[in-house]
């Protein structure tokens, strides 16, 4: 059992004082003389001064807490006779007012000020306008105390004396100042706080102990905080002013009533202290909010929402629950639920966030046309002990700068992450249940304020070494417990989130309160960590309205591309839904702003290339998708990918085809299921391996390369995204994985150098494209057996490039002409005619044995006699020839 305060025993959870009635408090243990104070009920020692104490019943009689708590209407209230005084000057010289005001029922308006005096609270309460039945009444004060439970109020008692049975206010009468005018003061040690002081307005006659109740307007008692404010209800989340004071707010419309949880430094689970905030004074509109003058001895918090509309109906049993703060900035590892529940994940941490350095960092702003992305889970490209990194770093933000030449390797100048944000570690990444935090496992020391900085780390190397870094980001599911459920499940969730999403968990996004927590997580996370951009996972879900139906203009959609602070931010649409495991495609509303994951782009490739696909599918995809993209974009919007973190891995593409399972993965076992030692077999499948990566760094767009498909990791044929495999380094260093790397080296700096044509923000123009088949006759496009296709892409403004090399020592950029065989049999490519001057050089042959099947510098092709160039193509390849200029040879 923790200690609260030197004087004070807490026991952890709500105080439970019988739950009395605050209309049917005790009769009065004392009366009014005028403006003098006597003892009117039981026995007592005039001479001794009136100090009021605190006990707390839990069920039996043998735990006291013995709190002296001073109340004055002077200086201090004695029960000898002594007259009452008041003073403006002294109210306005406390510190760290707060004012409330409030409406009786009768009519007149009380002012209460909370503040702070030589280490003691002092608590004004004046009543004005308030018109009593004649001149011959008094008004008293009847008051309470109460902390963790509004409708229990704390016992009071006499110090060195026997409480009165069944007393638990106490009264003081008021000073009248004027017709109609009435004023006391109160005054508190300070460790005694923070509490609430809970109180009702008694007009009683001297001849007359009867007396007349008067409440507020809501026919309920005043209540004001004495200790802690009634703070503020923006920012959300945990906030810090000037001197220090946190700050508390959450949104919650629905519930009847929040708590508080506050934690100290000990080792019980149970809140040290527990404030039932008041609906009156800390509740503006739907959010709940308090403020407390310091930390103290507390290092975390949480909340309890009462008889919210809860998702599984379970009340009794949520309301039990601390729930985390969503907009906590530091969280906690999870704790232990002795009644039995399910754990809640974690508690906010009571602390500010740690400060950077981030001097020197400059956002890498590359154009989206330039991009070429490297998708990763943090955890698994380190994880694994080939990464030969050390054990405290190896999975984390810190493993990865590790191998930040791995990037460089590659070519690559952007990184994907998997989701970052804390998750449910049962359910994987996808199923986050906090959108500010980074998962504390990424951290050197799983700590938050670790977890930040290495982070922040890793974002600062890679920007200084030209990286940006792109975050996917899961808005649409959250865990199946301990993310927003208990908080206001009819706000946060969907109404039929059990019938169309198929799930329970499944987020309102166009929710106001949601759309607001949504964009506030993207301000943070470009704000306080540097992100560069992020890729919405199951996207189709943001277009989604209350009940379920697509929206044709979504407010989410619409708030984040026209955001200002997201303006130079990078956003992209996946539409993977993970619950499903399955592809939602869906016209995007885009607004110029909105990149997306080219699904069309992944099951052409994979159909042309196992023999399946159309030739007029496989040119749109070359080209740009202008069939998704034409509409105000261009091709630089389409993020193009072979293989992701879901389906098979680019070698289980080539690998396994005959399962069930897989006939959506559109995969080809090239003649022989799963591991082979057959040498055709294992050449062929090389082959498709290196034709997928050379269709997608050469096709208009973003490309992206998935984690492990450069060195051959396998999931042996498995789907899932739970029987992906870590990064095993030693892979890097077999045969595949040295040629591979050093095919996809060379892409990127093809792209890099042959921007012109291939890295485009606009789509080429028509007439400098031309399409051929094997024989510089048009291809078939309406012949589906038809399993050649090739193309020209001709360079702009080539006279602009003839001069240029006349007076530079820069070499002439001449077109392209590439072309795909994914028949079965050789085809002989007649290649047309190249400009003047120059000549057709081979880059690329991806059926010729490393590491003559790509080179830089290019090898020359004899030309026939006719002028003209015929190339042998093998099956299953791809073949690359720019045309260069001769005086190079």
């Amino acid at each position: 059992m923790a200690t609260l305060i030197p004087s004070l025993a807490i026991r952890p959870g709500s105080v439970n004082c019988g739950a009395k009635d605050p209309s049917k408090l005790a009769a009065a243990t004392h009366y009014i003389c005028g403006n003098k104070v006597a003892r009117g009920l039981g026995k007592m020692d005039l001479e001794r001064k009136l100090i009021l104490g605190v006990v707390a019943h839990n069920g039996t009689r043998n735990c006291h807490w013995d709190i002296n708590w001073k109340v004055s209407a002077t200086s201090r209230v004695a029960i000898e006779e002594t007259e009452n005084k008041y003073s403006t000057t002294e109210i306005e010289e406390l510190e760290s007012r707060s004012t409330y005001r409030f409406l009786t029922e009768v009519g007149g308006q009380v002012k209460v000020i909370v503040g702070k005096k030589n280490k003691k609270y002092v608590v004004s309460i004046e009543v004005s306008s308030l018109q009593l039945y004649n001149g011959d009444n008094k008004l008293i004060l009847s008051w309470g105390a109460f902390k963790s439970n509004s409708s229990s109020f704390i016992n009071v008692d006499f110090q060195n004396s026997v409480p009165e049975v069944g007393s638990n206010t106490a009264e003081i009468p008021f000073i009248e100042r004027s017709f109609g005018s009435f004023a006391l003061k109160l005054e508190f040690e300070a460790n005694h706080a923070p509490f609430y002081l809970s109180f009702l307005l008694k007009s009683t006659l001297d001849v007359d102990l009867s007396s007349s109740v008067i409440r507020s307007h809501r026919k309920t008692n005043f209540c004001v905080p004495v200790g802690f404010s009634r703070g503020y209800p923006a920012p959300l989340g945990l906030s810090f002013s000037s001197d220090g004071s946190p700050n508390f707010a959450l949104f919650s419309r629905n519930a009847g009533g929040v708590v508080l949880c506050l934690y100290d430094g000990g080792t019980s689970d149970k809140p040290a202290l527990e404030i039932d905030l008041d609906p009156y004074v800390n509740r503006t509109g739907d959010i709940w909010h308090a403020s407390l003058e310091s930390v103290g001895p507390f290092v975390s918090y949480g909340y309890r929402c009462k008889q919210a509309n809860l998702q599984d109906n379970k009340e009794k049993s949520h309301t039990k629950h601390v729930i985390l703060d969503p907009y906590a900035k530091l969280i906690r590892n999870s704790f232990s639920d002795d009644d039995g529940l399910k754990p809640q994940p974690c508690l906010g941490e009571l602390q500010k966030e740690p400060d950077f350095n981030w001097n020197d960092d400059v956002h890498p702003y590359i154009p989206m046309e330039k991009l070429a992305v490297y998708r990763l889970n943090v955890t698994q490209f380190t994880k694994d002990a080939s990464s030969q990194v050390a054990s405290d770093v190896a999975g984390t933000f810190s493993g990865m700068m590790e191998k930040l030449h791995h990037f460089k390797d590659l070519g690559v100048n952007a990184v994907l992450l998997e989701p970052i944000f804390s998750f449910d570690e049962q359910k994987g990444p996808y199923f986050p249940f906090h959108f500010f935090s980074p998962m504390h496992i990424y951290g050197l020391s799983n700590g938050p304020v670790s977890t930040i900085n290495s982070m922040k780390e890793m974002v600062k190397k890679l920007h200084t070494n030209g990286i940006e870094v792109l975050l996917e980001v899961m808005f649409t599911y959250t865990a199946d417990s301990g993310a927003l459920q208990g908080i206001d499940d009819s706000c946060y969730y969907h109404a039929n989130r059990d019938t169309d999403s198929g799930t329970r968990n499944a987020l309102n996004c166009n929710y106001a309160i949601v759309q607001q927590m949504i964009v506030d997580s993207l301000r943070y996370w470009v704000t306080e960590f540097h992100v560069d951009g992020f890729c919405f996972i199951n996207a189709s879900s943001l277009l989604r309205g209350f009940h379920g139906e697509y929206l044709s203009r979504p407010p989410l959609v619409e708030t984040i591309t026209f955001d200002p602070l997201l303006s130079k931010t990078k956003i992209i649409a996946d539409f993977w839904d993970p619950q499903n495991m399955a592809l939602n495609e869906i016209r995007f509303p885009h607004w110029k702003r909105w990149a997306e994951m080219n699904t069309k782009f992944c099951s052409d490739v994979r159909n042309f290339l196992r023999g399946e696909g159309l030739l007029s599918d496989l040119a749109t995809r070359l080209c740009g998708s202008g069939d998704n993209f034409m509409d105000g974009r261009g091709p630089a919007f389409s993020f193009n990918f072979i293989a992701k973190n879901s389906g098979l891995p680019l070698v289980d593409l080539v690998s396994f085809s005959r399962s069930k399972k897989l006939a959506s993965e559109l995969s080809w076992n090239c003649g022989k299921e799963g591991r082979t030692d057959k040498t055709a077999v294992l050449e062929r499948r090389l082959k498709q391996i290196r034709n997928f990566l050379f269709i997608l760094y050469v096709s208009l767009g973003v490309p992206i390369l998935n984690m492990g498909d450069e060195c051959g990791i396998s999931s042996g044929g498995s789907p899932a995204y739970g029987d992906r495999k870590s990064f095993n380094w030693n892979y890097v260093k077999t045969g595949f994985g040295v040629q591979t790397i050093q095919f996809i080296s060379f892409l990127s700096s093809l792209r890099s150098r042959r921007r012109d044509l291939l890295q485009r923000r606009s789509f080429l123009e028509e007439e400098n494209i031309d399409w051929y088949g094997s024989d510089l006759y048009p291809p078939r496009w309406d012949d589906p057996p038809s399993k050649f296709l090739a193309v020209r892409l001709k360079t702009e403004n080539m006279e602009e490039q003839i001069e240029m090399s006349s007076d530079s020592s820069s070499s002439m950029r001449g077109d392209l002409f590439i072309a795909f065989n994914a028949a079965d049999c050789p085809e002989t490519v007649v290649l047309p005619p190249p400009p003047t001057g120059m000549a057709w050089r081979r880059l690329v042959d991806t059926a010729l044995p490393f590491p003559g099947f790509f080179t830089a510098d290019g090898e020359a092709i004899p030309e026939k006699e006719s002028g003209l160039v015929a190339y042998e193509m093998e099956s299953y390849s791809s073949v690359l020839f720019e045309a260069s200029s001769t005086l190079d040879e």
